[in-house]
């Protein structure tokens, strides 16, 4: 895969220091920041229904897994309804799938069921789907091998740039703090892009901008791109 010239900026949870993270209202001010793209996270509903939601638990501590998608509190989307509030900007759609985690799923069928919507919707170019678990990711690549897939780690293995070529992921999402420039050479030099979680220090951003990073990932997108454009931050 060619890399790119010019980094991404990747909405984290949408627009999450201006609006609340994972809402309508996040994604929606991320397009009008001016974001390539925007990050958000997919768990189901007792029902199957996909939603988007960080952690497990909504705030009151119900687990999402376990309650309906009638009493899931408004605010919290479906992933239909957050992927019409990112129009005109690209989505990596992180699958929630942590086998320490309450609603884990060794069947990885939530994996079968986001790439299933995504794929009904008919603009594959528009995703990138990532997940903890690699497992998953496999599965995603396997269920659509045209659609972008990545691994998001915390800290990559040494290997981690020839794992993710030998079976064609499309990028590498490592951990800011673990992340440096060899790494981004190594990915490069295989075809693999690297897209970084999560930087917030516009020091940091512009030094990553002058590694060649493809995207970083923020929750201040405005911040990001005044940094891309060489303006004060």
């Amino acid at each position: 895969m060619e890399v790119q010239s010019k980094v991404a900026v990747i909405a984290h949870r949408g627009a999450s220091r201006a609006e609340a993270e994972n809402t309508v209202r996040a994604f929606r001010r991320a397009g009008e920041m001016g974001a390539e793209a925007v990050e958000l996270d997919v768990r189901r509903t007792a029902d199957g229904v996909l939603v988007v939601h960080h952690n497990p638990h909504l705030h009151d501590g119900r687990l999402i897994a376990g309650t309906a998608h009638r009493d899931i509190p408004a605010e919290v989307p479906t992933l239909g309804d957050a992927l019409d509030a990112c129009e005109g900007m690209w989505v990596n759609v992180e699958i929630k799938n942590d086998p320490e985690e309450p609603d884990f799923d060794a069947t990885d069928s939530i994996a079968d069921e986001t790439m299933a919507l995504l794929l009904a919707r008919h603009t594959d170019e528009r995703w990138l789907i990532s997940c903890f678990r690699v497992e998953t990711v496999d599965r995603c690549r396997a269920i659509a091998p045209h659609i972008r897939t990545a691994w998001l780690v915390s800290f990559p293995p040494a290997d981690a740039a020839q794992q993710m070529a030998d079976k064609g992921h499309a990028a590498l999402h490592p951990w800011v703090k673990a992340l440096d420039r060899s790494m981004v050479d190594a990915c490069h030099a295989v075809g693999v892009q690297v897209n970084t979680w999560t930087c917030d220090d516009p020091v940091r951003m512009a030094e990553l901008i002058e590694w060649g990073i493809d995207g970083i990932c923020t929750n201040v997108p405005d911040v990001a791109l005044r940094v891309r454009a060489g303006e004060p931050a």
